[in-house]
């Protein structure tokens, strides 16, 4: 199955278009905003779970971000509840629940494969550090090598300087509308910036945004 799998084109999706797709565990769907590959694969997904939903256990080869969206989400790391950030490293495994139902931002198979680090970043309590422009606040939440994780915090009428993406640039949406020259993004969209693409972003309303960069591949 391939859906956005051309890591060199930009993608725009909002979550909220697409259907609910079930997974092989009864009680789990899936949005498919990125895939490449069967149900071992590269992808980029929201995931909901129905109250009382056990996922069987299993390997991360190249690793697993997720975000928890809404509700909890349990494994053996503890319950991680809405505003949790997890990373498992490649390599890892668990056997991930949730008793109340729970929607995650989930991506699976873009960490480096020498990444070994396991992340559980309550984002409701952590740090916010100043940004690079007045009116941005980030929140750091996984750095190895060229491959960033962060929350970035916008205050309404926050504008950024034009910039090139080394390594490419993902952002979910969390809270209000990220913008550029390209469109308005509100919150539930996902959006990909290829290898060396450029833009100049702002936010009229102010936003949170959730960003990975440094992971993408220059074209072939």
């Amino acid at each position: 199955m391939r859906i956005h799998a051309d890591l060199s084109a930009r993608a725009v999706v909002h979550h909220d278009a697409l259907p609910w797709v079930p997974s092989t565990v009864p009680g789990v769907e899936r949005r498919l905003l990125e895939r490449d590959g069967g149900e071992i694969a590269r992808a980029t997904s929201i995931v909901r779970y129905a109250p009382g939903t056990q996922f069987d256990r299993h390997t991360h080869a190249l690793g697993e971000e997720i975000f928890v969206l809404q509700g909890e989400l349990g494994d053996e790391t503890g319950t991680h509840a809405a505003g949790t950030y997890l990373k498992n490293p490649p390599g890892s495994s668990h056997a991930p629940w949730s008793t109340p139902g729970c929607l995650l931002f989930v991506k699976l198979r873009h960490l480096d494969p020498a990444d070994g680090e396991c992340r559980v970043v309550d984002t409701t309590n952590a740090r916010w550090f100043p940004g690079l422009s007045p009116g941005l606040s980030v929140m750091p939440l996984s750095e190895f090598r060229t491959q960033h994780t962060a929350l970035v915090r916008w205050a309404p009428g926050t504008t950024f300087s034009a910039h090139r993406h080394h390594g490419g640039e993902e952002i979910f949406v969390l809270e209000g509308v990220f913008e550029d020259e390209h469109g308005r993004y509100p919150s539930g969209t996902w959006l990909r910036s290829p290898h060396l693409s450029q833009h100049r972003p702002f936010s009229t309303e102010g936003c949170t945004i959730l960003v990975k960069t440094g992971h993408l591949p220059p074209a072939p």
